[in-house]
């Protein structure tokens, strides 16, 4: 089909899509109005913040840009979900630890409209502590988990602490960039099992989502290699082990809205 068509073939087949495109720069205001057309009601777009904000000026001056990112995004209207704040690995020459990070994170967050949802992510295992999960609780940011090579499993996340620090958590399937491309660069099949994998964030999840808890749950090609097929293994797993909970709880099965 033609690329125009794309979008709106793909909303037909998932709720919710993240947005890569918007991390190299903000869009255009005509493409955010055409995302929102071809999409139905109650789709939802997710955003990278660009990353002159997140990488070039490490949340330094970066006021302006912020503001420009903000005033296109809101063209989704009510199809506007989550802003999410991807940032690097962090050496020690780029920070000496999570304390010098939140030095510059928390004004940032501060001046967030409280209005819009945001998430950050971070890949610096060692920061994962109570600091600065506390720090995102606070401001109402939701602390993103991801599945990726050198991160913790699923369950460890909520070992030492509760990671859920907002009213949704953001999932993101990343797998291993390097290792997979030694293999394949072209994502049309599954050739990486992630069954075992997806099946921990079934049991963690299951547990969030009993709490009421908004799940927006997303899929890199680099996980498994093909990542439509990734989200559908997941849902399979998902109805499978999670469905019969919800029925023994006698929680409504449309209570929350898990793939947004």
């Amino acid at each position: 089909m033609p690329e125009r068509d794309y979008l709106s073939f793909y909303a037909t087949k998932f709720d919710t899509v993240e947005v890569d495109s918007t991390f190299y720069r903000t869009p255009a205001l005509t493409t955010v109005q055409g995302w929102y057309s071809k999409t139905p009601p109650g789709f939802v777009f997710t955003a990278k913040v660009p990353q002159v904000i997140t990488h070039q000026k490490m949340l330094h001056d970066c006021d302006q840009e912020m503001t420009e990112f903000l005033n296109v995004m809101d063209q989704l209207h009510e199809k506007l979900g989550p802003l999410l704040l991807q940032f690097a690995y962090f050496n020690r020459t780029a920070f000496v630890g999570v304390k010098d990070f939140l030095n510059l994170l928390v004004p940032f967050l501060k001046k967030l409209p409280k209005d819009h949802q945001f998430a950050v992510e971070i890949r610096n295992k060692t920061w994962l502590v109570p600091q600065f999960i506390d720090t995102l609780r606070e401001h109402h940011v939701a602390f993103a988990l991801i599945d990726h090579s050198f991160m913790p499993r699923p369950a460890q996340w909520f070992e030492k602490f509760d990671p859920i620090t907002a009213d949704f958590t953001y999932v993101r399937w990343l797998g291993d960039r390097k290792a997979i491309e030694q293999h394949t660069k072209v994502w049309d099949k599954i050739i990486v099992d992630r069954s075992s994998e997806l099946s921990e964030w079934v049991d963690v999840l299951g547990k969030v989502y009993k709490r009421n808890v908004q799940i927006y749950t997303y899929a890199n090609n680099h996980y498994a290699e093909f990542s439509p097929a990734t989200v559908e293994m997941f849902r399979d797993l998902w109805r499978k082990q999670v469905a019969l909970d919800v029925a023994d709880t006698r929680l409504p099965a449309e209570q929350g809205q898990l793939f947004k």
